[in-house]
């Protein structure tokens, strides 16, 4: 342990500059890595080369370099050799097509760069690369006067593990403004994080404005105090009423939307039904078995409020708002939770009997997978594919949907034709506690996952058989935020625990080193004091329990 306090040290205190035998401070870890002899210099002079395709790409890399440098780098359609001495080179030419629309290869040379992808996805992590090579204060927010920006020489090849490298934000718990949402999709991008879920609705909140259900924000996003036994001051997100909570417009998500797929991030909604629905219910119980009253909650736990499977309404209601949630969220998928739902209402429910009845269904389990699966068809029918959590296999399991596994049963999805997405609690749940000294760490739901652990995890269950790996579409982060009030407490749950995670789903097992990490922590960690990032800081013993 002290040789890795030691290497830990020796990076924060060499700076950029690399140690004999070190390769650059890349997180993740690339495919293959080549250092190379030499090092190219960023000059005001430096032009950016790219092909048609590349366009966007190469103006995202000018104002990430302006910002830092001042240097107003032109950038130049064409990638002509003649015209390429002393450039950046962005293009899709001679592009590697094994490694796939997220893969890419990159050459530092003295003279040049050269950056080639067959996607822009890959264009656009093959840059995250590149601006990591550059010494930390790149990340910077205004110029750097007399900084020299050299980035080594080397050679990477690269492409994800995974399609699916995720990470879900709570904002129902408590509400993170539109900026903070913005600021954490910049810090995702870095990681080559290509998923960010958005949990928009639960027992203690609704986020999102519905335009055919206005009470859903009017009623559902506010709440008469934070709750959690959390001290009040710890959050500003208050009303001019003073109540508390928070909703995004039609106008931010596009916003969000359109500022993630910028960066090659996907976002994806989640509506929670038929569970989880207190908030919703409060602004329409006519929608739940007993007809209320409900109230968004300010604590946590598992609450009695479902919706009524046995009024048509419910899913005529439900129905009208994901229309409206498609056209807000383009991508493919839409997370509907599914989990956690307790059946008592519905026990005592005669509507609910009554669909029972009516429908054939064995028991409670079974009217939820009935549920779940009206719900799929009409998501179907917008061209989207349903996700939800472990609990929708209850009953049997939608004929096309997605699982997003947190207690168990990957295998067995995946065994039966369904793709599926790890995200155990044992792993996987950031919103743990990082340390077992409580006393030095935020309140926090309870639990014990520290960066170590984060690192350990393998997405491909031991029970998986190969024959399905295929259906395995990576894994994903939760930040849960029940205890977490404000966004610098987010970024100190999320950092560096999300930087291991983000190695596990991208860099091939065998790119990945546990003390070689270490090493490269400490200057991911002076980027993020470039970025205003908060996050856990100390020696491995502290950070790495």
């Amino acid at each position: 342990m002290n040789r890795l306090i030691a290497l830990m040290l020796l990076s924060l205190t060499a700076g950029h500059a690399l140690a004999a035998g070190d390769s650059p401070a890349l997180i993740p870890a690339p495919r293959k890595l080549e250092c190379r002899e030499g090092t190219f210099n960023l000059h005001p002079k430096t032009h950016i080369l790219a092909d048609r395709a590349s366009q966007d790409t190469a103006r995202y890399l000018a104002e990430r370099l302006r910002q830092a440098t001042g240097y107003k780098l032109k950038t130049t359609l064409g990638t002509e050799p003649r015209k390429a001495k002393g450039a950046i080179i962005l293009t899709t030419q001679e592009a590697k097509a094994a490694l796939g629309p997220e893969g890419y290869e990159l050459i530092v040379a003295p003279d040049e760069v050269a950056l080639r992808a067959s996607g822009q996805a890959g264009m656009f992590y093959g840059v995250q690369s590149l601006l990591q090579l550059l010494p930390p204060q790149i990340f910077a927010a205004k110029p750097e006067p007399g900084q020299a920006w050299q980035a080594p020489c080397v050679w990477i090849e690269d492409q994800p593990r995974f399609k699916w490298r995720g990470v879900l934000f709570d904002t129902a718990r408590h509400f993170f403004p539109k900026a903070e949402v913005k600021q954490l999709l910049d810090v995702l991008a870095l990681h080559k994080v290509n998923m960010l879920q958005l949990h928009l609705t639960d027992d203690q909140g609704w986020r999102v404005e519905i335009g055919r259900y206005p009470r859903l924000t009017q009623v559902g996003a506010w709440r008469d105090e934070a709750g959690f036994g959390l001290d009040p001051k710890l959050s500003t997100t208050y009303g001019p009423d003073g109540r508390y909570g928070g909703y995004y417009t039609k106008a931010d998500i596009w916003d969000i939307v359109a500022y993630a797929a910028a960066r090659h991030i996907t976002v994806v909604p989640e509506i929670e039904m038929p569970g989880h629905a207190s908030a919703a219910l409060a602004a329409h119980p006519e929608l739940s078995c007993s007809g209320g009253p409900y109230t968004p909650n300010a604590k946590g736990g598992v609450f009695a409020g479902v919706y009524c499977a046995g009024r048509e309404e419910t899913f005529e209601f439900l129905q009208n708002v994901l229309a409206e949630v498609c056209e807000l969220f383009p991508g493919k998928y839409i997370h509907i939770g599914g989990d956690e739902v307790p059946k008592d209402n519905w026990k005592q429910c005669p509507r609910c009997q009554a669909r029972i009845r009516q429908e054939g269904l064995e028991d409670e389990r079974e009217l939820q997978s009935y549920f779940i699966r009206r719900i799929e068809k009409f998501i179907n029918a917008q061209g989207r594919t349903l996700i939800g959590w472990s609990e929708i296999r209850e009953g049997g399991l939608a004929q096309n949907a997605v699982v997003m596994d947190w207690i168990g049963g990957a295998a067995e999805a995946a065994s039966t034709g369904h793709d599926v997405i790890m995200s155990p609690t044992s792993h996987c749940y950031l919103d743990y506690y990082q340390s077992t000294n409580h006393a030095t760490e935020p309140k926090a739901i309870g639990g014990y996952v520290p960066l170590s652990k984060v690192y350990a995890f393998e997405p491909i269950p031991p029970n998986l058989a190969p024959a399905h790996q295929s259906r395995l579409l990576g894994a994903q982060g939760n930040l849960w935020t029940e205890y977490i009030p404000n966004f610098k407490h987010a970024q100190y749950m999320l950092f560096p625990r999300l930087c291991a995670l983000a190695e596990v789903v991208w860099s091939p097992p065998g790119a990945r080193n546990w003390e070689d990490f270490l090493r490269r922590l400490p200057v991911q960690f002076q980027r993020f004091d470039q970025l205003g990032v908060n996050y856990r800081k100390g020696t491995p013993e502290r950070i790495g329990e």
